[in-house]
């Protein structure tokens, strides 16, 4: 079991690493629309939120030794159910294999996000056993 950190994310807000890798897998955090240069929350609506989660999942993955390409399971949390279609057009631009997801609502989130995203997918390593 391997823990990923990269600087192109977000510093975690707990005591939890950025990403695990264990077996072929990499397990994501759930990350929220934290700026990773300032640590501060990004300014506007669910687009650019939902945008700044999905750049930060993408180092996340990179780091990893993945991509979006590779998710196989996503768990999507809205803080507001009327979220889901803006939020849906984001994230049908990165999330293009249709991995399989849930996405429920909550009554709150971390420092006050609209939204929290996590992925499992599979790593190069496991790419490379199926050969």
């Amino acid at each position: 079991m391997n823990a990923i950190y990269t600087p192109d994310a977000p510093e975690a807000v707990g005591p939890y690493s950025q990403a695990i890798v264990s077996g072929g897998m990499l397990y994501t955090s759930g990350q929220i629309p934290l700026d990773p240069a300032t640590g501060a929350m990004v300014q506007g609506g669910i687009e650019e939120q939902a945008t700044r989660v999905m750049e930060n999942l993408r180092a996340v993955l990179l780091a990893g030794g993945s991509d979006f390409e590779h998710a196989v399971k996503v768990n999507c949390y809205l803080s507001d159910m009327a979220l889901f279609a803006d939020f849906n057009a984001v994230y049908a631009r990165y999330f293009t294999t249709k991995p399989a997801r849930s996405c429920v609502a909550v009554k709150e989130l971390p420092k006050g996000a609209m939204l929290e995203v996590e992925v499992i997918a599979e790593t190069k390593t496991a790419q490379v056993m199926k050969l």
